[in-house]
């Protein structure tokens, strides 16, 4: 990785921010020391909810939610919960933590953050260099606007097509890949001295359950748990990830009682003692149905300390002085105070490894430029051309006018700012062009201006946006119609490849794995024969 290695020679400025002097941890109250083991959710509308606990030092730092908010809306939020704070007993910062992991857990307007691939997308592209420079620049506007851990990346193995919250959210179906390319995100975010946590341990990869909503049972076999599930964790173990998030998942062979976050025989048995573990050990939020189908909040929150977890992410739906007056008292009631001593102490030595505890901080200078620039480069190599039964790419005509293309997009509105650029390589070329951005859930109205859009053109494009394992009927009926009703069609998958499965007729097939005016512009390029197509497949289609 030498290339991406030379962003690391960014200079900080001059520029230092004051922190706040603490005492040392020996002096902190049992509230205060349970305090550092809790993470409640926040976004701009619900911060006030915090203060008192923040306050009090009953928390030791918040997850930020998505939200349409910009990045001075993040930074001005940051700067007011640091600044309460710095209010509490002995003034220790919080952590600040986000869910900066690319594709449905990110769109173009949410925080003020650019566009991070999905890790299908960097799959595809196969370029570790790339990702690990993507992931330290994207590091950088992290720690620029005041946020310390990632819970990124995905380590899951995607195995099945029917997998609802995976998909483009896993490198892919080949565990040797998934681990590979995840070392190279694990890396970059490191060196932007952003604390990486990878998820979701010990794989979430072949469930066909939500753990949002249901308790999915993974019926793997050791063997292969250890063969093909564990194989990026223990990758990452040895590359020294900061820290692991586990699932909300059952894992039979492992345990037969517990779901992994409240399992000791899969948290200490398994991943301290046998692969050697000794980092920070985080759940998964702990407001899903997955975790509340076996205890309140509260009560999971102390069914995971008392399992061996560190760091307990409670959730945006709950009350946060309630909660955690709740789980106060059940810690003292089962007499765990030496395990809360033991996990507090950890993420205190993570602030403290931080600079969190020092008395200046370097300010980081912007890296947007220098990320945009990787972005466009990434994107270019992973669109994949996975289908070309009768050479339709490169598009040529014989007609002595300027052509015409038509482009429907199925994508939510959100993404039209993104939609426009995937014009531009066609009018550079005195095309003309026109397009529809039409409902993610089409009506008649959309099919009718697509199909006016489509009459006359030479070249028809379209696309399709399947967030996960669930067809969309209205938009496969639309774009079935559109590929069967016109001559010279390129369908476009630019999500979850798996939904490609869904258009057998379609003869010519790109997929793009996310959807940004780069990987939008590079899809243009290979259509005109401006671009080689270079992008792999990350997972067999069905």
């Amino acid at each position: 990785m030498k290339k991406w290695a030379a962003f690391v020679s960014i200079l900080f400025t001059g520029l230092y921010l004051q922190a706040t002097p603490v005492t040392s941890f020996d002096e902190l109250s049992f509230e205060e020391k349970l305090g550092q083991t809790l993470v409640p959710f926040v976004d701009v509308d619900s911060a006030d909810m915090l203060r008192p606990v923040i306050e009090s030092g009953r928390v030791g730092g918040v997850l930020i939610q998505w939200g349409n908010y910009s990045f001075k809306q993040t930074e001005e939020l940051i700067r007011k919960l640091q600044g309460w704070a710095a209010k509490s007993p002995h003034k220790i910062p919080l952590l600040i933590s986000i869910d900066y992991e690319g594709g449905t857990v990110h769109t173009p307007i949410t925080l003020g953050f650019d566009y991070l691939p999905t890790n299908m997308m960097f799959a595809a592209a196969n370029d570790e260099e790339s990702a690990a420079a993507i992931a330290y620049l994207a590091g950088l506007e992290l720690k620029r606007v005041g946020i310390h851990i990632n819970f990124s990346p995905v380590l899951d193995v995607n195995l099945t097509p029917r997998n609802p919250i995976i998909g483009v959210r896993s490198f892919g179906s080949d565990a040797p890949t998934v681990a590979r390319m995840g070392a190279s995100l694990i890396h970059g975010f490191q060196a932007a001295g952003i604390l990486s946590v990878v998820k979701h341990f010990p794989g979430h990869g072949d469930t066909t359950q939500d753990s949002h909503y249901s308790v999915p049972v993974v019926k793997t076999s050791y063997k292969q748990m250890e063969q093909i599930h564990l194989k990026p964790f223990a990758k990452a173990i040895s590359q020294g990830v900061d820290g692991i998030m586990t699932g909300h998942v059952l894992y039979p062979a492992l345990d037969n009682k517990n779901i992994a976050t409240f399992s000791k025989p899969i948290l200490q048995d398994l991943l301290r003692d046998k692969m050697g573990f000794n980092g920070l050990l985080v759940t998964d939020s702990l407001d899903m149905k997955s975790a509340t189908n076996y205890c309140t909040i509260a009560g999971c929150a102390v069914r995971a300390l008392e399992s061996g977890e560190d760091m307990i992410l409670l959730g945006r739906y709950i009350k946060p002085v309630s909660v955690v007056s709740q789980i106060t008292e059940e810690v003292k009631n089962k007499k765990l105070e030496d395990r809360v001593e033991q996990a507090a102490r950890k993420i205190f030595a993570i602030k403290e490894k931080l600079g969190l505890l020092s008395s200046n901080q370097p300010a980081v200078p912007p890296a947007y430029k220098a990320y945009q620039a990787e972005l466009a480069k990434i994107s270019d190599k992973a669109v994949t051309l996975v289908r070309n039964r009768k050479n339709l790419i490169p598009f040529t005509t014989t007609e002595s006018q300027p052509p015409t293309v038509c482009a429907v997009f199925f994508a939510p509105a959100r993404f039209a700012d993104q939609l426009i650029d995937f014009s531009k390589p066609f009018l550079e070329k005195g095309w003309h062009v026109r397009s529809y951005n039409a409902a993610l859930t089409p009506r008649k109205k959309d099919s009718e201006r697509a199909a006016a859009c489509a009459q006359g053109a030479d070249l028809l494009v379209v696309t399709s946006l399947q967030w996960a394992d669930k067809t969309n009927i209205n938009q496969k009926n639309a774009i079935s119609g559109l590929i069967s009703e016109n001559k010279n069609v390129v369908f476009i998958s630019t999500m979850s490849p798996y939904d490609i499965s869904n258009y057998t007729e379609a003869d010519t097939v790109l997929a793009t794995y996310g959807l940004n005016r780069y990987v939008l512009q590079a899809a243009a390029k290979i259509i005109l024969g401006e671009l080689q197509p270079q992008g792999k497949l990350p997972v067999a289609i069905p």
